[in-house]
């Protein structure tokens, strides 16, 4: 099956990504949405989140509407190590892609969080991420082909006040996907590697941090695009800089000058 992008889809080269792809934070946002197109495209997916309820209907609904194989599993990525019980577990399986999802992020001052739950975070947002491109990147290059893509947070890269320790570890997301991405090429192997910077969209995050009757400058962006953009990048091999911006955050990062 070939490529394909159109404004209504993406079209998944099974040969490449197939026949089975990971998606961890998958019980609900942009990860279910990931899910949802990917088994669309006749992706077997392998769910991940420490949501196992949420899993197991996802799971049923996905089966029952595309037809496709569902692997679910109960994993806590901001566990030590829960990164390699994840590769473990998908040994028997012919991964080919790789959506690392499974963030979090909490306003709070860095001094008045507890050491506990940055270090959490920390293993979450950076830490399960380095884990998971060592186990499927060395699968990925032993294959020959696959394709990985990690979420990552607008700003990150800038430093977020009162979310420093969420937003450092998002800024290792885009570094690490950006640096692999031009590495794996070195090698002549078929496996390329993404970014996507994830602006404001419209999940239980907005809710979270902003609050219910949240009115913000610029609707969000639908969980929808998010995951149409960032599956065409991916599938067509846009990103030579690894890199992807929606619509919303592509511009915000127009250059402005000065008054």
């Amino acid at each position: 099956m070939n490529s394909a992008i159109s404004r209504r889809g993406v079209s998944a080269n099974h040969e490449q990504f197939g026949p089975w792809a990971i998606v961890t934070g998958a019980s609900s946002g942009i990860g279910r949405g990931f899910a949802r197109s990917l088994a669309a495209q006749g992706l077997n997916l392998v769910l991940t989140s420490r949501r196992k309820r949420e899993l197991d209907a996802l799971n049923h609904e996905l089966s029952a509407k595309h037809g496709v194989s569902c692997r679910v599993l109960e994993v806590d990525l901001s566990v030590p190590d829960a990164a390699l019980l994840l590769n473990d577990e998908t040994r028997d399986l012919d991964v080919g892609l790789l959506i690392s999802n499974a963030g979090a992020g909490q306003p709070g001052g860095f001094l008045t969080t507890s050491r506990e739950q940055l270090l959490a975070h920390l293993r979450l947002n950076a830490l399960a991420h380095f884990d998971l491109a060592r186990s499927f990147g060395t699968r990925f290059v032993q294959r020959g082909r696959g394709g990985m893509l990690f979420v990552g947070a607008l700003g990150a890269a800038e430093g977020i006040p009162f979310m420093a320790n969420d937003g450092a570890s998002k800024a290792y997301v885009q570094s690490l996907a950006e640096a692999l991405n031009l590495e794996f090429k070195r090698l002549g192997q078929a496996v390329n590697v993404t970014a996507l910077v994830v602006g404001p969209t419209a999940t239980p995050v907005i809710e979270q941090f902003f609050g219910p009757e949240a009115k913000l400058p610029m609707k969000p962006l639908s969980v929808e695009q998010t995951v149409r953009e960032a599956l065409s990048a991916q599938i067509a091999l846009w990103s030579s800089q690894a890199s992807l911006y929606g619509w919303y955050e592509r511009y915000c990062q127009r250059p402005c000058s000065a008054a």
